[in-house]
């Protein structure tokens, strides 16, 4: 008999309704009750891995400690409960079709004909009880990515109904996201694509037992009493969603609905009282009673799609509610930024982060966003891309490199101060082939990492194929563009910093991917104090 309890996730009506924010805050919720809880991802697309999706399509590619590229709602799961996910925290179909044709290779079916009942689904119901099987969870909560009915997530919904089946429904639970439109011709809610929603999902042979109504307006007593009967659930398995100012106020608003008590109550599981949320709310309250304003630009080549930058933007408010500090970030496209209009397009600014990326579109203005911060003494923070811009930016304006550049960039560049890693010059394929997951960081006295980390070992996660020459660390280091942050197994340069600036730091890790509720990332901590000092001194 399972120990593990499993709960899934599915979406109806409409996609885009916040399966990843409900599953997040119901783990919330079960975390404070003192359950050990994790969270995956299904995604129905044919991808392996978002690793090679661009970010217009798919928004950011999450990394994880072990180097696994995700999807960005792993960065929520991360967010809401402090707690580390991994390759087993998001499957892909690309990935179970991956895994079963090399089973089939390999000859492991014994001549069978391979088929998606039983073959695919197997493979399926083997990952998505990975996690349980380990005995590190009490409740698994798995999301099923895109809208019941579409017929990519045929194969996750059947192994679903069989998992059910197997284990019991005291094991197993199933919420429903759904859409509750209004209809302001009419003047009310509609719950006939619900109904239909519902009805979609019992013909593949799964009755929902939760359903989780998002909506614009209040439910009426009336209209979930109408929500409970036609589609058979019970009517305090009714739980309002409504829009929210902030996706920090969801787990709160599902605890007055009681999805987690409901959430219990199904699965056998003992309800000790209402969960602590006391750290959780103090973070809110900083995070909605702000006592200052600064303006941080993100300068980025993807700014049109919020998601593109997903976990840098989260980690602003983060860092801002541990500064009591309300960050407005203002994104300015790379691509139309250059030195005729850069003093004009970052006036008014109180710090700069120029982001992560890929390719040459828009480089050219991300060199003159850190040439400004670095005349200006604006704080800056590079990650990346944006830590590889500020030392090409250094080589060619301080040192006189006035070709220098990534070979990235230009192959054929005379002066590659970044250049391809050794390991990555035989490397072919695209996919998950980057320099990825956590590695170590030796920081050095007298730097401003050090002072921020209050440490001298970090490990910080990574994505990139390029690196700091060290052929130039000599003249660079000699030109006032310090190295602090070394890897000691590698002696790559992880870290910049500028002597006299009062905060100018470029990382070639992701400081964002581990910024979380319950611990702000120090960078980003440290940026927004020195933003606010800015702010006063002007």
């Amino acid at each position: 008999m399972s120990t593990t309890k499993y709960i899934f996730v599915t979406g109806g009506v409409s996609s885009s309704l916040g399966k990843g924010i409900i599953a997040a805050s119901l783990a919330k919720l079960l975390q404070a009750r003192g359950y050990r809880v994790t969270i995956q991802k299904l995604d129905p697309y044919i991808n392996v891995d978002p690793g090679t999706l661009n970010p217009y399509e798919h928004g950011e590619c999450y990394v994880t400690d072990d180097g696994a590229e995700t999807d960005l709602d792993l960065g929520h799961y991360e967010r809401f409960l402090n707690v580390p996910t991994s390759q087993a925290n998001n499957v892909t179909t690309g990935r179970i079709y991956q895994s079963v044709i090399e089973k089939e290779r390999r000859g492991e079916f014994l001549g069978k004909t391979v088929q998606v009942v039983p073959h695919i689904t197997n493979e399926i119901k083997e990952r998505i009880q990975i996690l349980g099987k380990s005995g590190d969870y009490d409740i698994v909560i798995t999301e099923i990515g895109g809208t019941v009915g579409d017929i990519e997530s045929l194969p996750y919904i059947e192994s679903v109904r069989q998992l059910k089946w197997e284990l019991g429904n005291q094991n197993c639970l199933v919420i429903h996201l759904t859409l509750i439109p209004y209809l302001s011709a009419a003047g009310e809610l509609k719950t006939k694509p619900t109904q239909h929603s519902v009805k979609t999902l019992m013909e593949s042979g799964i009755q929902a037992d939760v359903l989780v109504c998002r909506t614009e307006h209040h439910l009426s007593e009336e209209l979930r009493h109408k929500l409970a009967l036609f589609c058979n659930v019970n009517k305090d398995a009714v739980i309002e969603s409504i829009d929210a100012s902030t996706i920090y106020d969801v787990p709160n608003l599902m605890l007055e609905e009681g999805l987690d008590t409901v959430t219990l109550q199904k699965l056998g599981l003992e309800d000790s009282g209402s969960p602590s949320l006391t750290s959780w709310n103090e973070f809110v309250k900083r995070y909605k009673n702000p006592k200052a304003h600064v303006t941080i630009g993100l300068i980025g080549k993807y700014v049109e799609l919020q998601d593109s930058y997903k976990s840098i933007l989260e980690s602003f408010i983060h860092a801002g509610a541990a500064n009591e500090v309300k960050v407005k970030v203002e994104s300015i496209h790379s691509e139309f930024l250059d030195g005729s209009n850069v003093a004009s397009q970052m006036k008014g600014l109180d710090a700069v982060l120029v982001a992560p990326g890929f390719g040459e579109r828009g480089i050219e203005g991300k060199i003159e966003a850190v040439r400004y911060a670095r005349e200006n003494k604006l704080p800056f923070l590079g990650i990346c891309l944006g830590m590889q811009m500020a030392v090409i930016e250094y080589s060619r304006n301080v040192l006189g490199l006035k070709d220098a550049n990534s070979t990235e960039m230009n192959e054929n560049t005379p002066f590659p101060v970044i250049d391809l890693m050794e390991a990555q010059k035989t490397i072919t394929e695209k996919g998950g082939t980057m320099r990825l997951g956590a590695w170590a960081c030796e920081l050095t006295d007298n730097s401003i990492v050090k002072q921020v980390y209050k440490t001298t070992r970090i490990d910080e996660r990574h994505r990139h194929r390029f690196e700091y020459n060290n052929a130039y660390r000599d003249q660079l280091e000699a030109a006032g563009l310090k190295t602090t942050g070394i890897n000691p197994e590698t002696n790559l340069v992880e870290i910049v910093e500028i002597e006299d600036h009062p905060w100018f730091v470029g990382v070639q890790y992701h400081p964002e991917y581990k910024s979380t509720v319950a611990n702000p990332h120090p960078l980003f901590v440290s940026l927004v104090a020195a933003a606010l000092t800015y702010c006063k001194a002007k």
